[in-house]
């Protein structure tokens, strides 16, 4: 990638971004060119274009797409392995691979590593100087203060011979694009860079909270990678603020931080004793001298923030209701950008939107993008049982500028670090353009089902039907499902569907959740479940009725713990599973348990 692009910002960035998705159809071919020029040569495409190096680059464009095949994860790991276990790169790309991204693992099985190149830190860099340039048209004064975004590192491992393996996130804070980054007053971190590149976990919250309560009056932006992580922040927050406060009343950092980098680092910081910002921070947060809840906490403790930036799409859209209780409804809600492990994908060119309409538009130039179509005339049509690992025929991927508006696609992505049409399980739907390039809403992901008999429930259907169900139950009786996932447990005949669930009391003179309510949000659940799974309740009888399972408080923050020791996912990228098929998961959430419930009648169906 040109080094000049890695430092437009501002109206040059803009300015880049109009190019770009004005010619998107162009850049995608370029970007294709470029990508089969560089890699045409290597052991995987070989296979499929044969000696390619005397055909011209309309031919080779035209090979690649009638004879390389659409493939998962369970088709390229073998060269993975291969170049992990000490075998040259060009086995897929030309270019040396620096290391193996870990994907969470935690959205549908064990973590995956992805090959990585050095330019894939300027593509990625690249994407990072947009998002402020683009906040700046709707949020102004953002140079003024600081942004306390909560950041964290996992202690990497390594391949067997000797290649980095650790998440995305991980490999850019420890990068010279991070470490090294010039100093920009819209990027002012509250967190030291030794805070956030602590390989401890707590000792890293507790820092990068601490940080941001010292700071609090200049605190402008509220944020994570996910939305889960900024709640577990709070969650620790509320069991550790009397020590915080301790520290800032002494100016001494508590015994508990051993990291020498994050001790120094937050000495400095910490400077002489504050009395005063302790007492209004106890204040705040001693709430049974004051309020009875932690509503609008966020608000009170940094009172100038403008908006909360996290993730809040797709199976995090269910933290929203959490998000908007903890800023008492006052805060903007923004989803700057979507990417994963394989490629970084685009940007919210309308940051200030409801989380139910966020769409990103796809920059043409950090990969090249297929689809497979899900369905016609507005329909998202998927065949669950096919899983993923039917063939596809090549030719039936659509590209870029070729989707059409109100459309379903699964996305598909050829990277330069050597993944060739490889599909990423995201399931969009195109809500618009941006000039010629299309802007997407995320929907869920495809391999996520829950299935007894002929019913399939995939990840939205199951989102929507909870979501309905505690917002009628739950909300009104003051309180919040802090966290779900589910399992279809085959052990009964017939089988049926179990959902945990963790409920917070909102208000504490408030009596907790009743069986009977959570009774009701059984069958409210499974009325909001499709026509299939109602028919073969009531009248095939092929699926029993379904189980929630409440686990006591804090059950989830214990799931999250033994996903992330168990390798792959950091904080900033872990993902509760919405359906679970870890035996030590559900054996985890099965302890916790407190009490059963099932759903007390058939769901309504009607032939």
């Amino acid at each position: 990638m040109d080094g000049k692009k890695l430092e437009y910002k501002g109206a040059d960035a803009l300015k880049e971004l109009e190019r770009l998705t004005t010619k998107a159809g162009e850049v995608q071919q370029e970007i294709l060119i470029k990508i089969l020029s560089q890699n045409r040569e290597t052991e995987y495409l070989n296979k499929y274009v044969g000696d390619s190096s005397l055909i011209s680059s309309k031919i080779l464009v035209s090979q690649f797409k009638n004879r390389v095949p659409v493939i998962t994860y369970k088709d390229i790991r073998p060269y993975i392995l291969r170049i992990a276990n000490g075998e040259d790169s060009s086995l897929i790309t030309s270019r040396p691979i620096t290391e193996m991204l870990c994907s969470s693992g935690t959205s549908a099985g064990e973590p995956k590593l992805m090959p990585s190149i050095a330019e894939d830190l300027d593509r990625r860099t690249f994407l990072y100087n947009l998002i402020m340039p683009i906040m700046n048209q709707h949020v102004a004064g953002l140079s003024e203060g600081k942004a306390m975004y909560l950041y964290f590192i996992k202690a990497e491992m390594s391949t067997s011979c000797g290649l980095p393996a650790r998440t995305v996130l991980t490999s850019y804070y420890k990068s010279t694009h991070f470490k090294h980054r010039p100093h920009d007053p819209f990027n002012d971190f509250t967190s030291p860079d030794a805070a956030i590149l602590c390989s401890d976990s707590d000792q890293s919250m507790y820092c990068q909270l601490l940080a941001g309560l010292i700071h609090r009056r200049r605190v402008l932006r509220l944020g994570a990678v996910f939305a889960s992580a900024l709640l577990r922040a709070i969650s620790f927050l509320e069991r550790h603020w009397r020590d915080l406060c301790r520290d800032i009343r002494a100016g001494k950092l508590d015994d508990r931080i051993t990291d020498p980098a994050c001790r120094s680092a937050m000495s400095d910081l910490i400077g002489r004793p504050d009395p005063d910002l302790a007492g209004q921070i106890e204040e705040i947060c001693g709430v049974e001298k004051t309020t009875p809840s932690w509503k609008g906490i966020l608000c009170r403790l940094w009172p100038n923030v403008k908006y909360i930036e996290a993730v809040v799409t797709g199976s995090m859209s269910q933290y929203v209701p959490a998000l908007r209780y903890y800023s008492d409804g006052k805060l903007p809600l923004v989803c700057t950008m979507y990417a994963s492990s394989e490629c970084y994908f685009g940007v919210n060119m309308k940051p200030l939107s409801d989380p139910t309409d966020v769409s990103f538009t796809l920059l043409p130039n950090m990969g090249f993008f297929e689809f497979i179509p899900l369905g016609e005339n507005g329909s998202l049509l998927m065949d669950f049982e096919e899983d993923e690992e039917e063939a596809l025929p090549p030719t039936v991927l659509v590209d870029l500028v070729h989707v059409k508006l109100g459309c379903y696609y699964e996305l598909v992505v050829t990277t330069f670090s050597g993944l060739n049409r490889y599909r990423i399980g995201d399931v969009l739907q195109v809500t618009g353009f941006h000039n010629a390039a299309p802007q997407f809403r995320f929907i869920c992901r495809r391999n996520v089902v829950l299935s007894i008999d002929n019913d399939k429930t995939n990840e939205e259907d199951l989102h929507r039907s909870i979501t309905a169900a505690t917002k009628s139950l739950l909300e009104p009786r003051h309180a919040l499902l802090v966290e779900y996932t589910s399992y279809a447990d085959t052990s009964t005949i017939p089988g049926h569907y179990v959902i945990y669930w963790e409920i917070k009391n909102t208000n504490a003179v408030q009596p907790p959740i009743s069986g009977e309510v959570v009774t009701e949000c059984c069958i409210a659940v499974e009325e909001g479940l499709d026509y299939v799974y109602r028919r073969c309740r009531t009248n095939d009888k092929s699926v029993g009725p379904l189980e929630i399972r409440v686990v006591k408080s804090g059950t989830f923050e214990k799931l999250m713990d033994l996903f992330i020791a168990q390798g792959g996912a950091s904080i900033n990228q872990y993902k509760t599973p919405r359906c679970v098929k870890s035996k030590a998961g559900l054996k985890l959430l099965n302890a916790n348990v407190s009490e059963c419930y099932f759903s007390p009648r058939d769901p309504a169906w009607i032939a």
